[in-house]
């Protein structure tokens, strides 16, 4: 049902009474149909105990009207819904998972079925590690709702293999891991709190290999090709953020040029990302411990690539871990 709202048959988002075919029925009669790809629906999906809840709450906050736990087969009807609606629902979120048992592994056809009906449809996949998804189960002392009778750990394995096709093709992946929920909370904001933004959201992230490579990193360049500056004793204290680090970082031969040729190689695939619809990508730059070379270059990167249809952001993932 829609988190803090009534059932999706009951009314629309301002509470008007609707036909059997989903239309809002008032003094008037039935209210004019809008064009479907005027609705966006964001599906919400991934790991149980990754913060699906905490995305879902945020979104209301912010306006979109959320239903939790719906069978994919009643995507449609939604949309159709959320279309029809006399104010307008023109931007829909729906939870979906592992909870709806046996109706879960349709998913992808319904998804493919709404896509086909002109509906912008957007995935969020919320992934964490294993070590993570255990502790919060056994923080809230809750089961894993595939776990049976097996450990939590059973039931996060299971839940992986169901939710593989999924993770493959969203849209944007998260990795709560390392996030509390006021951090997610801020990330949802930042993301889909703006009417009218941009059609391209690209995320420009500095990292450190030495940490691992971020899961959820759509395209990765190694920057580790050029001098390091942790070796001068004058820059080692100093972040790529700052202008003497900066200055070293792209004074190195082939700092600009591969600065030219990426961003100009990302070119096509960020103009195909738009042509798809595809309203998030990141672009991970990493470099030996993610606090120079690869904090200046994606912070370079981020300015070339950003443009009237598409908003850059810069984050610098491993920035102060040491």
């Amino acid at each position: 049902m829609p988190a803090g709202g009534d059932a999706p048959g009951g009314g629309d988002a301002g509470g008007a009474p609707v036909g059997e075919d989903g239309a809002p029925v008032g003094e008037d009669g039935p209210g004019p149909a809008r064009d479907p790809g005027t609705t966006e629906v964001l599906v919400i999906t991934g790991m149980s105990g990754a913060g699906r809840s905490t995305v879902a709450d945020r979104l209301e906050d912010l306006g979109w009207y959320v239903v939790d736990n719906l069978p994919p087969q009643m995507l449609g009807a939604l949309a159709g819904l959320a279309a029809r609606a006399r104010r307008g629902l023109p931007r829909v979120a729906v939870v979906l998972d592992v909870r709806g048992q046996e109706f879960f592994p349709e998913v992808q056809s319904a998804l493919g079925e709404l896509r086909g009906r002109g509906v912008v449809v957007r995935v969020l996949f919320l992934e964490a590690s294993d070590e993570a998804l255990v502790r919060r189960f056994e923080s809230v002392r809750r089961p894993h709702p595939l776990q049976a009778g097996g450990r939590i750990l059973d039931g996060i394995r299971r839940e992986r293999d169901l939710v593989a096709a999924l993770r493959g093709g969203a849209d944007l992946l998260v990795d709560t891991s390392a996030l509390n929920v006021h951090q997610l909370g801020a990330r949802v904001a930042e993301d889909f709190g703006e009417r009218g933004r941009p059609q391209l959201q690209l995320t420009v992230m500095s990292f450190g290999f030495k940490y691992g490579i971020p899961v959820d990193a759509d395209h990765v360049s190694d920057v580790r090709f050029l001098p390091n500056p942790y070796w001068d004793p004058a820059l080692r204290a100093h972040t790529g953020q700052e202008d003497v680090v900066r200055d070293f970082v792209l004074a190195q031969p082939g700092a600009e040029q591969w600065l030219e040729r990426y961003s100009a190689a990302l070119e096509p695939v960020v103009a195909g990302y738009r042509r798809e619809h595809r309203g998030f990508a990141t672009v991970a730059v990493g470099c030996t411990g993610g606090k120079h070379r690869s904090v200046a270059l994606g912070e370079q990167l981020a300015a070339r690539l950003a443009g009237t249809d598409v908003s850059t952001r810069v984050v610098h993932r491993d920035l102060g871990r040491e």
